[in-house]
């Protein structure tokens, strides 16, 4: 077969293939985490390219330095043909939704400080991993068992389900909640495994007798694993002798309740939901002090007490983190997240009653203020480090004991390490503010080419550096892409996506060693072509994606225009990775040239590009799309004098459309709603329509408390307004965005006389992961536009 078919064959099942292989994720490394000095790292990878059910590794060099890869785990010799059949807790899989995980088998796990013994749950039950190493060879011999068994089948209604398992920094306890209790398990030993239920939430009505328990304990709270990129609930000391935990009560939340018209016998499920304007879950913090007798068994609570903060002030715990050698430090926001405080929790503290909280740094703007993952910390000698949004500067920076460190111009997105010397952080550059770049960067678009065909470092680049407390930056990773990384104080392990590979990247380094963990992942079988420009007054970060040259649309000599935005806030897709790109090339070989155009308030440029969609995330947002299609013309124009590529094909501005999901979905809409005279049709994948039905953190933050802002935001009220073609698509299982807002939004359509099409996806949530469902809503979208333009 030809080079030409092979890439049109490709583009052909691709639609299929992503969703089979979970976005080409099946069989690539990923969640990889350093253990001990860094020579030893844990990481997940299925056995094949549409293998979902994922294992737990190892990877580790040996004394010679040559590098090994060994099996740790494996979910089907441990269950056998049921790993295959996924059964787990509604509770955690929620917690998968929020986290955006669609892989079975072991999806997540805990190691103690050693790296050792790691803890992870396959269909509910909960296993231990005992690395052994052998004296001769050097190398690990895992032995694997599934912890406390029969007390789970002995009574399933006390002890399940297994939610969240931690094990001890030591390696001699485990921690899990049930939702409503926390369980601790003794591990072995010649008394066998124990469960101990040691504390609990439960409700009783006047007479005593129990009531609907709207309290959990121990998990995080719906916006805190969807917005703050919390999942914990609670936070084993260092020591192993303490533990913090959360417990909330949900009883003031809305219960909003996801159905399933498609089956009229199964009753509606319910849930609380913290509707933007409405009230909160209500969140404590609790530290206990544990006791463990002579055979290290669970003995009982020496010490009890809420921690003390000013709850309804600071209504949010957005962050904790607990360093050995310090006590746990503790986030806190008010509702409208222009005001934070950074708490120490007594613990060990001479002299300070347990739970009594000490304020150690104050930060406020007016706008918001940005969670930073990995913040605040403790340096390993006490220093604190902490986010600023430093609008002077126009730069998101760290902040050691108040002083701002890290340099004007890089925007820190995470932080992976602190140590006495440094700080390992994510961060992209801005190269009006940051001229100047390390010389490792040199020659890998270090200069910010605004038309570079691999991205530079920029916007476009999460780059993972090393800035000492002076400012002094050292990249870690040299060419532009998605990157993170996990460091000890030998090792780290460094992995990401980039413009260069179609798979997902995973590099293991120990000094002057360093190995690739392999892959099994598939590839699409073709390279997106995109070509990265900026438009407009904005200097808008945009990728154009064109025809394949294999394609039949390759040598048009005009093309209609597919906008293909996120375009919200928190969130970018003009990145120099390659997977953001597929799918727009599937939609280029339909005949389409895809322009995805990151507009005002996506991340990645500073905070005051963040907060100009400050209560007008509506008018800001589209007045960006629109400014991008208007500036196509003379960028396409530019990219062909230049000679570098083949021809890109004229944007055809007469047939503008655009598609998105979540709030590219909104924008979709918006755009047919208000400004048809730019764009010609849409179709809009679960859009938040009314932004009153969407939650408390991330609505709030950007568009405050007042009504009037939500509706001046919202577009269900535009709806007598349309004209052009709109095709609306959302699942009835969707608990993030939910079906009432498309169904709102019909409805207004409906009543106002307004054609429209609608597309109701029984059992599917915000991620679409059924190939059938995937191949077929693209093409009825393409033919729905080919249509609306034609």
């Amino acid at each position: 077969m030809s080079e030409t078919n092979d890439v049109n064959d490709a583009i052909k099942h691709f639609p299929r293939l992503r969703a089979r292989t979970l976005r080409f994720g099946c069989g690539a490394p990923r969640s990889a985490q350093v253990v001990g000095d860094g020579s030893r790292a844990l990481f997940l990878r299925s056995d094949g390219p549409e293998d979902l059910v994922t294992a737990l590794w190892l990877s580790w060099f040996d004394e010679s330095g040559e590098h090994h890869e060994t099996k740790l785990a494996d979910p089907r010799e441990l269950l056998g043909a049921t790993a295959d059949s996924e059964d787990v807790p509604a509770e955690e899989k929620a917690r998968r939704e929020r986290a955006r995980e669609g892989g079975t088998g072991i999806v997540g796990y805990s190691s103690d400080d050693d790296g050792n013994r790691i803890v992870f749950t396959i269909n509910g039950r909960l296993f231990l991993t005992d690395i052994d190493w052998n004296d001769e060879t050097g190398a690990p011999e895992p032995h694997t068992r599934e912890l406390a068994g029969e007390w789970l089948d002995e009574d399933p209604a006390m002890y399940t389900p297994v939610l969240n398992p931690r094990i001890a920094p030591d390696g001699e306890h485990v921690l899990y909640t049930t939702g409503s209790y926390l369980m601790l398990v003794d591990i072995g030993g010649e008394l066998g495994d124990r469960i101990t239920a040691v504390y609990g939430v439960s409700v009783e009505d006047e007479d005593g007798n129990p009531a609907e328990n709207t309290w959990k304990i121990g998990l995080a709270e719906f916006v805190a694993g969807e917005e703050m990129d919390r999942y914990d609930g609670f936070w084993w000391a260092p020591d192993s002798q303490h533990v913090l935990f959360e417990s909330f009560d949900t009883a003031d939340e809305p219960t909003w309740y996801i159905s399933d018209p498609a089956d009229p016998e199964k009753p509606a499920a319910g849930r609380r939901y913290p509707r933007a304007l409405t009230r909160n879950a209500d969140v404590y913090l609790t530290v206990i002090t544990l006791a463990f007798d002579g055979d290290d068994r669970y003995a009982g609570i020496t010490g009890n007490a809420d921690v003390d903060w000013d709850r309804e002030a600071y209504e949010y715990v957005a962050a904790v983190n607990w360093r050995r050698g310090h006590d746990p430090l503790v986030l806190v926001q008010n509702r409208r997240q222009t005001r934070d405080q950074v708490l120490e929790v007594a613990v060990a503290a001479d002299g300070a009653a347990l739970g009594a909280t000490r304020v150690l740094e104050e930060h406020a703007n007016d706008q918001w203020i940005d969670l930073i993952h990995g913040t605040p910390a403790y340096t390993p000698d006490g220093r604190l480090v902490c986010p600023l949004n430093d609008m002077a500067a126009d730069t998101n920076r760290l902040t050691v004991d108040g002083r701002p460190f890290t340099p004007a111009g890089w925007n820190v997105r995470a932080v992976l390490d602190v140590t006495d010397d440094d700080v390992l952080a994510v961060v992209q550059r801005a190269p009006e503010i940051a001229t100047e770049v390390p010389d490792a960067w040199a020659g890998s678009g270090a200069a910010s080419d605004a038309e570079s065909l691999f991205g530079g470092h920029d916007a476009r680049s999460f780059d993972v550096v090393s800035i000492d407390y002076n400012g002094t930056i050292t990249p870690v990773t040299t060419d532009p892409g998605q990157w993170t990384a996990s460091r000890g104080e030998r090792g780290i392990v460094v992995s990401g996506r980039d413009m260069r590979s179609a798979r997902a990247q995973m590099r293991h380094i120990l000094g002057e060693q360093s190995a690739t963990i392999s892959s099994t992942a598939a590839e699409p079988g073709f390279a997106p072509n995109v070509t990265f420009t900026r438009l407009g007054e904005h200097r808008l970060y945009t990728a154009i994606i064109a025809p394949s040259p294999s394609s039949p649309y390759a040598h048009a000599d005009k093309l209609p225009v597919l906008m293909k935005p996120y375009g919200g806030p928190g969130f970018q897709q003009v990145v120099a990775s390659q997977s953001f790109y597929w799918e727009g090339q599937w939609w280029a070989d339909q005949g389409f040239l895809v322009v995805t155009a990151d507009g005002r308030g996506t991340t990645g440029r500073g905070p005051s590009w963040d907060r100009a969609i400050f209560e007008d995330m509506k008018g800001v947002t589209l007045a960006d799309q629109i400014e991008a299609v208007n500036a196509l013309p003379e960028a396409v124009s530019r990219l062909n004098a230049d000679g570098r590529r083949p021809g890109v094909p004229a944007p055809d501005l007469d047939k503008v459309c655009m598609i998105g999901w979540s709030y590219g979905g909104f924008l979709s809409a918006l755009a047919v709603l208000d400004a048809p005279n730019v764009f010609k049709a849409a179709c809009a994948g679960a859009p938040p329509t009314d932004w009153t039905l969407y939650d408390t953190h991330y609505t709030e933050r950007y568009l405050g408390l007042d009504p009037d802002v939500y509706r001046r935001n919202g577009i269900v009220q535009d709806a007598p307004g349309l004209v052009r073609p709109l095709m609306l698509i959302h699942g009835f299982a969707d608990d993030n965005v939910t079906i009432a807002h498309s169904l709102r939004l019909s409805q207004a359509l409906m009543a106002a006389g307004r054609p429209h099409t609608f597309l109701p996806l029984t059992g599917i949530t915000h991620m679409t992961n059924d190939e059938t469902v995937a191949e077929n809503l693209l093409t009825l979208q393409r033919d729905f536009l080919r249509n609306a333009l034609a």
